[in-house]
C-alpha cells in the first residue's frame, strides 16, 4: 500500500457545488492554481530528495480533479508524465466526486498514469448529503467505487463526521456501507466548521448542534478499530493541522493530535478489556515498540485513566506483538 504522497493543491477546481463545510482556500492555505510549471518544479524538487520513489504518489488532492475543465486537466496529467516510470515514482493519486467518474473518463485516467482514487463520499445517509449542499447521493458512491474497482485502480473513500442533519444512527450506517464498499484506503474527517460556509451559519444561528467531542473521538477510534479489522487503511483521521485552519474555524472537532486521541482510546479499550477483573494495583501492558506512545495515550493520559481506577499501569514494546495487540505481562 502507497501511503507516501507529493501533494499538489487544486484548490476547489471543478467542484459543481457549494458544499455547506466547503473552505478549500482555508484547507489547502491556497488559492491560486498551479500549472504545469508549478506541477514540474514541485515533482523536480522530489525527485532529487525522496529515493523511495516506487513507494510515492504524486497526488492531485483540493478539488474535483475529474471535473475540471478537460485541456486543464491534461496539463496537470501531462506535466507528471516524465517523472513516472522504473526509476520514476510510482503512480498519480487524485480526488474526486462521486458524480463525476465514467468509464470514459476512467479510460483516460489510466492512460495517463493515475493509480488511485479518492472518492468523497462523506455520508452514505441520502437526507445528510442533500442537507450538505453535496450535489450527489449514497447509490452514486456504490456505482462510482464499483467502476474505480473495475479499472483496476486503488480506491479511496472520505467520510466526514458530524455533519448538518446526521445522527450518531447514520454515522454507523455510513461507517458499515463504506466498510462494505471495501475501499483499500479511507480518509476520517470530523466536522470542522470554517468561517465563511453554510456550517457556519446554521451553527451561528443554533439550527446546527455539534456532537459533544466526546462522542466524536468514541466514534472516530471505533471506526478506526473496525477498519483495521477489516483490513482498510485509515491513512488520516482528523483535519491536517494548520495555522490557517486554527485561525478560520468557528467550531468544530480540531485537535492538532486528533488520531492520537483516537488510537489512545482504542488502546484504552484493548487494554480494558485485557485487564478484566484483575484487582491488583500494578498491571504491565506489552505493545509493539513503536505503539507504546499511542497505548500510553495523547499526554499520558490512559495511565492517568487507569490511575483513578486504582491501577498503575505500566507499557512496555514486544516486537512480536502487532498494530492494536496487546497483552498483560507477569
Amino acid at each position: 500500500m502507497k501511503h507516501k504522497n507529493i501533494a499538489i493543491f487544486v484548490p476547489h477546481a471543478g467542484c459543481p457545488h457549494a458544499c455547506s463545510f466547503c473552505n478549500q482556500k482555508t484547507i489547502t492555505a491556497q488559492s491560486k492554481l498551479p500549472h504545469a510549471a508549478d506541477v514540474q518544479h514541485v515533482c523536480t524538487q522530489a525527485f532529487s530528495e525522496i529515493s523511495d520513489r516506487q513507494n510515492t504518489e504524486v497526488a492531485f488532492f483540493g478539488g474535483s480533479f475529474t471535473a475540471i475543465e478537460r485541456s486543464y486537466m491534461l496539463e496537470l496529467l501531462q506535466a507528471v508524465q516524465p517523472f513516472l516510470g522504473m526509476e520514476g515514482f510510482a503512480g498519480i493519486r487524485i480526488s474526486t466526486r462521486p458524480d463525476c467518474i465514467d468509464a470514459e473518463i476512467l479510460t483516460l485516467l489510466k492512460k495517463y498514469g493515475v493509480s488511485a482514487i479518492e472518492l468523497g463520499a462523506q455520508s452514505m445517509c441520502d437526507h445528510v448529503l442533500s442537507a450538505n449542499h453535496r450535489g450527489h447521493t449514497a447509490q452514486q458512491v456504490e456505482s462510482a467505487s464499483r467502476l474505480i474497482r473495475e479499472f483496476g485502480f486503488e480506491l479511496g473513500l472520505q467520510m466526514m463526521v458530524g455533519l448538518y442533519g446526521s445522527s450518531t444512527e447514520d454515522e454507523y450506517f455510513t461507517l458499515k456501507r463504506i466498510m462494505e464498499l471495501h475501499p483499500d484506503t479511507v480518509r476520517i474527517y470530523p466536522v470542522v466548521i470554517l468561517k465563511g460556509t453554510a456550517l457556519a451559519k446554521l451553527y451561528e444561528s443554533g439550527e446546527y448542534r455539534l456532537f459533544p467531542m466526546e462522542d466524536v473521538l468514541g466514534f472516530c477510534a471505533d471506526a478506526l478499530w473496525k477498519f483495521h479489522q477489516t483490513g482498510i487503511s485509515v491513512i488520516k483521521c482528523g483535519l491536517h493541522a494548520s495555522e490557517f485552519v486554527e485561525q478560520d474555524m468557528t467550531a468544530g472537532f480540531y485537535h492538532p493530535a486528533f488520531r492520537e486521541l483516537c488510537e489512545g482510546r482504542v488502546y484504552r479499550s484493548l487494554i480494558s478489556s485485557e485487564i478484566g477483573e484483575r484487582s491488583e494495583s500494578g498491571v504491565v501492558i506489552a505493545v509493539h515498540p513503536s505503539e507504546v506512545s499511542k497505548a500510553t495515550g495523547h499526554k499520558r493520559e490512559n495511565l492517568r485513566y487507569f490511575q483513578e481506577k486504582g491501577i498503575t499501569l505500566k507499557i512496555i514494546g514486544d516486537h512480536n506483538l502487532k498494530k492494536y495487540q496487546c497483552e498483560i505481562r507477569e
